[in-house]
């Protein structure tokens, strides 16, 4: 039997009246899932968005891992902000939806099920389920430490390892009770203060809250507690339970301990910012014992009758035949120390000079320092950098003695941005060091020493090196390649695959420095590459010209010469210090400050000039 042409017609009617249902339906579906996976799925493009432009991707090589570096200077540079406060965003989202889907969640009351006994295998089933869950728990535990750490110190710098390894564990239960106290009460108390008849209970609870604040805020630990502090206690547990027994709106509740806990992250980052303020403070300001020291020499230098070297000595500073030494210091101890561990582990100190280019302020009292105390008869050469450069390069704008500068590197792939992150900290020439050939024009070869070294081994077999036509014998770091770091080095031509390189103990052929013309390069890259003659922007330049200045000039020395890190690296092993040739105290944690590492100050020490009065009475003890 054929169909009649209005049934023909119904069938499309059907499947056209299907077809809008269904785009009705869809649409409504994705608008109330309110699935978990859909929040996740977010928050990954939301961290993808923050972290990725703020790297540049690099094709991994057979000599480094494929990465992006963003050097970020202890001083400030631009990407740290960016990427600090990247970090902050992703880890206030991801604590904002943890916050959303457990509060949200409540469980109802159910009555208590009768107790029985479950078989053996049921109990050694349940036994492995928990050890395993345990087991997953405490691994993510620990990976969330790790990630805590790596943005802590991506925020706070190595202040983070310093406060890491002085962490001080809370030991006042009754302060920490009080404190949880405080906070149940105060969420419940906007709710009780609202309901009618509830005018005691508002008037106890606001009592007891008072009580709480006026005994926190003058105890801090369980010993400063008041005597009655017990009953205290006990009055706000019972204030708490007939709060809890009110017929109040949870959401308020949930609310208002959302608000305090807010306001409990946003007052630790506070104090976690300015502690880390305190630690910067604190690592690059000369401390009043050593202030104190150095004022005490120079005024005693002017006291004193003249105190300049005899001839054969200055005759010393200028002979190539010697084994000549440049230490740029602006502190009297931390160079003493150099020149003294150098000096006792030499084969002949006889045959050392020493050159120490320093400021104008500590001129006169290292000159005082030095003359008045014996080296094994090295000679000791305190030169006056500033007044040299004003004299020899008058037209040079950075006329200031700058230090190697040290810098605190971020290396982080684009690919498993959580996972092979890692930190890294270089120290590089500055500007004062391209000018040693313009100040020592007498002299061949030269090794530069910065002034938180430790010398523990003869040194003289740097004279016997054959460096061929490089210039600049130094340890190579091959954790960063120029490669990875091409955003922060211009238009400049360069190898990608060139190592970076560490100060400390360098070997610097300076008649090869003058062939190629190091120090006219430079110059050309300062000019290309800051624009403003200011301190920050100079110091922030001193990474890509120290680099690129040296391009193909590095003489690899071996990596056991020089043991870094001993200014931040919590984890170095006691017996590779103590063997090794030179010991490096770069980073922020000098062995004369006492934020130094307690473990690695020793081999400072005993290098260290004690028997002096002026150390006495201005209580130098570091």
């Amino acid at each position: 039997m054929k169909p009649t042409p209005s049934q023909r017609r119904r069938g499309p009617r059907a499947a056209l009246l299907a077809l809008v249902l269904c785009s009705l339906l869809v649409p409504l579906a994705f608008i109330f899932d309110r699935a978990p996976s859909g929040y996740v799925t977010t928050d990954e493009r939301r961290r993808q968005e923050v972290f990725v432009p703020s790297f540049v991707h690099v094709e991994p090589s057979k000599g480094g891992g494929g990465g992006a570096v963003d050097p970020v200077p202890v001083h400030g540079v631009i990407q740290e902000k960016k990427i600090s406060n990247g970090t902050a965003a992703v880890l206030q989202r991801h604590e904002q939806t943890g916050r959303n889907s457990s509060g949200v969640s409540a469980k109802p009351k159910v009555p208590p099920v009768p107790r029985t006994e479950p078989p053996k295998a049921v109990n050694e089933s349940t036994q492995r389920t928990s050890e395993v869950s345990n087991a997953r728990k405490r691994r993510g535990a620990k990976a969330d430490e790790v990630e805590n750490a790596k943005a802590c110190q991506l925020e706070f710098g190595s202040y983070c390892l310093w406060s890491t390894e002085h962490k001080v564990i809370m030991k006042d239960s009754v302060v920490k009770r009080l404190k949880d106290q405080l906070f149940v009460a105060r969420s419940y108390y906007p709710s009780i203060a609202k309901l009618q008849g509830q005018e005691v209970l508002t008037q106890e609870m606001k009592q007891n809250i008072q009580d709480h604040e006026r005994v926190l805020s003058a105890s801090a630990v369980d010993a400063d507690l008041p005597s009655f502090i017990n009953k205290k206690i006990e009055q706000m547990e019972h204030t708490i339970a007939r709060a809890k027994s009110c017929t109040v709106e949870c959401h308020n509740v949930v609310r208002k301990l959302r608000q305090i806990l807010d306001m409990t992250d946003d007052e630790a980052h506070f104090h976690m910012k300015q502690s880390a303020f305190l630690y910067n403070l604190g690592a690059q300001t000369l401390p009043k014992t050593h202030h104190c020291f150095s004022m005490r020499l120079t005024l005693e230098y002017f006291k004193s009758p003249s105190l300049d070297s005899d001839v054969s000595l200055a005759r010393k500073f200028k002979t190539p035949n010697h084994r000549h030494y440049v230490i740029l210091s602006k502190n009297v101890l931390a160079a003493s120390v150099v020149i003294n561990s150098t000096v006792i582990s030499s084969k002949e100190p006889g045959n050392n000079v020493f050159h120490i280019l320093t400021d104008v302020q500590n001129f006169y009292g290292m000159k005082y320092w030095f003359a008045r105390n014996s080296y094994k008869k090295a000679a000791i050469h305190v030169v006056n950098y500033e007044g040299m450069i004003l004299e020899k390069l008058p037209k040079f704008s950075p006329r200031e003695l700058y230090l190697s500068e040290e810098f605190r590197v971020l290396i982080r792939s684009t690919e498993r941005p959580t996972e092979q992150t890692r930190m890294e900290y270089l120290s590089l020439f500055s500007h004062s060091h391209f000018f040693i050939p313009e100040i020592f024009k007498d002299l061949k070869k030269v090794v530069v020493l910065d002034d938180d070294v430790v010398i523990q081994r003869d040194l003289s077999f740097l004279w016997n090196l054959d460096m061929g036509d490089k210039v600049n014998g130094a340890v190579e770091f091959c954790g960063v390649r120029l490669g990875q770091v091409r955003n922060l080095l211009g238009k400049t031509k360069y190898d990608p695959k060139s190592c970076a390189w560490m100060s400390g103990v360098n070997v610097i052929n300076l008649d090869k420095w003058r062939k190629h013309k190091v120090t006219e390069n430079y110059l050309m890259l300062l000019k290309q590459l800051v624009k403003n003659n200011d301190e920050v922007s100079l110091r922030e330049a001193a990474f890509s010209l120290s680099l690129l200045s040296f391009q193909h000039l590095i003489y690899p020395l071996d990596k056991k010469l020089t043991l870094s890190g001993l200014g931040y690296d919590y984890g170095i092993d006691p017996e590779v210090a103590r063997s090794s040739a030179s010991l490096h105290y770069n980073g922020n944690m000098k062995p004369w400050l006492e934020l130094g590492i307690p473990d690695y100050k020793k081999y400072w020490r005993r290098f260290l000039t004690r028997e002096d009065r002026f150390m006495d009475e201005c209580n130098v003890n570091p």
